[in-house]
């Protein structure tokens, strides 16, 4: 690996290049790069004396994905809440166990996370961080996420309290000053939702978050949970802002949509997560006719897989499915798929950077930062014949065909192993949140956790302790 050394310049040679401005195909392309950017993208280039080479032909190289929502405190929990609704985890951690999390519990999900993310290719992560409970959570999260090589975007929460209460407290600008330093490696939202009581006590969190001119990430159009009335409650008061990431929003009225699009907001579509928690069905076929822009998510590994390559091949199959069912109740035929792969690849690249404002990112161009993925497995029958190549990266490629990774030009992954990464550190971390939260709960919780009960309470018209508000209206499509 010694020829990946920090400032030597790197050129990708003769891949088949996806530069995700459109549905451009570059054959035997090369790609160089210098410092943290891409210099140059053509066909036979010149690279200066001494520079790195990879031989990326039979490969496809594209820009590093990017996922808009990831709950990357949750990780180390991995798989245990496979057959849950989104009803029991909202019990597990809302009401009953995500107040056992420590700060080296976020500090091991996170680490491990960001691995998981670098190792299949996703470059940008969205940490959907609503396990922050007090400030040593927080500079624990972000301390996992400066020690992996990766982009990251840290999305502050805490379900635990109420957002008027952490985002106003002296210690939340404290954090803020400390340790977002603008540097475009670890940038930062605000993460929380919106439950539709008339009495917005939300606002407060919203003032903070326009006052240090950052963006808000929030469920929207969830069902038992949030819905059109948060929705209404936020353009009514001004803070459904350019930037705004609604993630699922996929269960809200036509009127929601039209909000949304008309404000400048984006929705992070987790199909996976909305297939079988039952947010409701994945939207991208019902705000297709709106224009709203939409990337790519996965939500949490408590459940579901930890790349982009499940989250496409999941959005094409629920969208076209859902076509078809449409058509069938017409009596009609779908003679040709609305949503194409080459849709869904962009979704998941240059749709992730514009949610969160970084038009540095997400295509494969001169000036551009070098975070760039190459696809290669000369072990694999499925890595040829290369034909359409957007198809590929959507239905055929794996995280096992991850070879290369460059995050701000930085060699991170290759030939398909992880560089720099500490692997054993972070088994050993998740290893010790495992023992502890088994330890709290009791051997018998634990058991039952993984398909727990649900009390009698409001849950199922709000997940959130902070207020008594309840109402159908998130039950109404």
């Amino acid at each position: 690996m010694n020829d990946f050394q920090a400032g030597r310049p790197l050129v990708l040679r003769g891949g088949t290049v996806l530069p995700m401005d459109g549905r451009r195909v570059l054959p035997d392309t090369d790609v160089l790069v210098t410092g943290d950017t891409i210099a140059a993208v053509g066909p036979g280039l010149e690279a200066p004396e001494g520079a790195a080479e990879i031989d990326a032909s039979g490969g496809i190289v594209m820009p590093g994905m990017i996922d808009t929502h990831r709950h990357m405190w949750q990780t180390a929990l991995r798989g245990y809440g496979a057959d849950w609704t989104l009803t029991q985890y909202f019990v597990w951690f809302y009401l009953e166990y995500g107040k056992l999390f420590r700060p080296e519990d976020v500090h091991a999900g996170n680490t491990l996370a960001a691995i998981e993310a670098i190792d299949a290719g996703v470059t940008t992560v969205v940490d959907w961080s609503h396990g922050l409970r007090t400030p040593d959570h927080a500079d624990a999260a972000a301390d996992a996420l400066r020690s992996v090589p990766g982009r990251y975007v840290l999305a502050y929460g805490n379900i635990q309290q109420p957002p008027a209460e952490w985002a106003t407290a002296p210690e939340f600008r404290d954090f803020v000053r400390r340790r977002i330093t603008g540097d475009g490696m670890l940038g930062f939202q605000m993460a929380f939702d919106v439950l539709g009581d008339p009495s917005f006590p939300e606002q407060p969190a919203f003032e903070v978050a326009r006052d240090l001119g950052v963006t808000v990430t929030t469920h929207a159009g969830v069902w038992g949970a949030t819905g059109d009335d948060g929705i209404r409650l936020m353009y009514e008061h001004g803070f459904m802002a350019p930037g705004t990431i609604y993630v699922h929003a996929a269960s809200l009225s036509a009127d929601s949509y039209h909000r949304i699009a008309a404000t400048g907001g984006s929705v992070s579509v987790s199909t996976e997560s909305e297939q079988s928690a039952g947010q409701g069905y994945p939207p991208t076929w019902a705000i297709r006719s709106h224009g709203i822009p939409v990337s790519l998510s996965m939500d949490t590994s408590v459940w579901w897989s930890g790349d982009l390559f499940s989250a496409m091949r999941a959005t094409l199959g629920a969208d076209r499915s859902r076509e078809h069912l449409e058509a069938h109740a017409k009596s009609e035929t779908v003679t040709h798929c609305a949503l194409r792969a080459d849709q869904v690849v962009d979704w998941a690249t240059r749709g992730g950077a514009a949610a969160i404002g970084r038009d540095d990112l997400g295509t494969v161009a001169p000036g551009q930062k070098a975070d760039l993925v190459l696809i290669k497995n000369d072990g694999s029958p499925v890595s040829f014949p290369l034909l359409n190549p957007f198809g590929h990266v959507a239905f055929q490629a794996q995280r096992g065909d991850v070879h290369t990774v460059l995050v701000n030009g930085r060699v991170v992954k290759h030939e398909h192993r992880l560089v720099g990464i500490d692997l054993a550190a972070a088994r050993a971390g998740a290893e010790r949140t495992i023992d502890h939260l088994k330890g709290e709960m009791g051997e018998e919780a634990w058991e039952k956790g993984m398909n727990p009960d649900i009390p009698t309470t409001k849950v199922l018209d709000n997940p959130y302790t902070y207020t008594d508000y309840r109402s159908d209206s998130t039950h109404r499509l």
